[in-house]
Parts: structure tokens; C-alpha cells; sequence
């Protein structure tokens, strides 16, 4: 019912989701990440503990493929689940069980796993992979998006389509960037909309939010005014005119 993409940035250490299905508010069920821990994509007939638990052994020392073989032995359910899987070293695993919805599979390689069930063929996961190796010289946010639009154009959900999230995590415990559309006509494409706007307004907020290191800092000023207009005047634009 989803198609997914589980990755890490060998050059900064990034670790990311992105995810897209005919269900509504697919970010708030499928996508779990654990700043310097993993990536999970839960998906199929979704059970959110696999993705608790895997990351809970990832930070308890297992790799990304030990825990995923730990959470699956355990699930009674594995044959009608799929899951990707990456720890924070780039090691990649995903399970699809022999009950998922035609189309379904998986790509798996070092640094990402790409996965999808019920798909309109196997070209969605198979460009979104293609999409993804190329992209190396770029941030990770942004191979993400390439690989979901190279799903879609090439098939995805075969029932159509209505949700998509993009979520990724840097060094800080929280988010570097969390965007959902959690329903459209067309959400792969809205998400792109939304994270070119998060780009220009949201990340310069973000980036200067408190940290461990720095608990006490205070946004810049450059951020101040950036923000203190209405959202179809600053970069990108955005928001509805007044």
C-alpha cells in the first residue's frame, strides 16, 4: 500500500525517511527516526513496534539487519508486513512478507533501502534506487525527494495516491526537517512544493534553534526579519496574501 525509501549520508551522518501511500496522514504511522541511531519505514499492515523496537536495539549495539531479523522473528504477523531499515553506520535491511499486496519488493544496498507493496509494477522501486545513487553529491533531504518523484512518475501506489512525508535527522535529538502531506490529489508533488518552502524559511529557523551544546541560544536576526514578514513576502513565499 506504500513506497518508501530508508536512508543515511556516509558524508554527514543524516539519517532519513520519505514515504508515500494511498492512506491518509501516512507520517503519522509509517516513518521512525533516532538521531545518530537509524531509520524505519514501517509499512504494509503497519505494526508501529517494529519500528519502536528495532530502533531500541540499533541503540542498544545491534546493526540495522540484527535487529531487523530480532523484530520479525518475534512478529507473528511478518508475513503480511514490510519494513526497511537502516542503522546509523549505513547498514541497510528489509523485510516483505509473502501476504503483501502485489506488486511488492525491495532494493536493498549499503547507505539505503527502497520497498513498496501494492504497487503498479516493479519500475517504483527500482527508479527510486536509480534516483538515489545518483544523487550522492547532494544533501540527503533532497536524494530523498528525487527518489519518491521517480517512484511516482514510474508507477507507485496502484491505487492513486493521497499522502506523502519527508522526515530527517541530523545531529540534534529533534528533527532537522518533519514535512507531511497528510492529504492531496497529488502529494509527492505538494511535498515538493512544502520542502522547497521549508528550505528557504523553515531549516534557517531550525538550524538555530537551542542544542545539547548551546541550550541557551537565541534565533539570529537575519531569522527574525526573515519571519516577521507574512509568508507570501519572504522567500519562497507561501501562505495565503492577507
Amino acid at each position: 500500500m506504500t513506497f518508501s525509501i530508508v536512508a543515511h549520508c556516509s558524508r554527514t551522518g543524516m539519517l532519513g525517511v520519505a514515504v508515500a501511500t494511498a492512506v491518509p496522514a501516512v507520517g503519522s504511522v509509517c516513518p521512525y527516526v533516532k538521531t545518530g541511531v537509524g531509520a524505519v519505514s514501517t509499512q504494509s499492515w503497519v505494526n508501529p513496534y517494529l519500528a519502536i523496537d528495532a530502533l531500541q536495539m540499533m541503540e542498544e549495539g545491534k546493526s540495522g539487519p540484527e535487529a531487523l531479523k530480532a523484530v520479525m522473528a518475534a512478529d507473528e504477523g511478518r508475513e503480511v508486513r514490510q519494513i526497511g531499515v537502516i542503522d546509523a553506520q549505513g547498514r541497510s535491511a528489509a523485510w516483505s512478507g509473502k501476504n503483501c499486496t502485489d506488486w511488492f519488493g525491495q532494493i536493498v544496498e549499503p547507505h539505503f533501502s527502497v520497498q513498496g507493496n501494492m504497487l503498479v509494477s516493479a519500475p517504483t522501486i527500482e527508479e527510486m534506487a536509480k534516483a538515489f545513487r545518483a544523487s550522492e553529491k547532494l544533501d540527503l533531504a533532497e536524494r530523498l525527494m528525487l527518489a519518491m518523484e521517480a517512484g511516482e512518475a514510474a508507477g507507485g501506489d496502484k491505487r492513486g495516491r493521497q499522502s506523502a512525508a519527508l522526515k530527517v535527522h541530523h545531529i540534534e535529538d529533534y528533527p532537522l526537517l518533519d514535512l507531511r502531506v497528510d492529504e492531496h490529489a497529488y502529494p509527492v508533488g505538494e511535498l515538493r512544493r512544502v520542502f522547497t518552502i521549508a528550505k528557504l524559511q523553515l531549516l534557517p529557523f531550525v538550524r538555530g534553534m537551542p542544542t545539547r551544546s548551546s541550550p541557551g541560544a537565541a534565533a539570529r536576526e537575519a531569522v527574525v526579519k526573515l519571519l516577521g514578514v507574512p509568508p507570501p513576502q519572504r522567500p519562497g513565499g507561501g501562505g495565503s496574501a492577507p
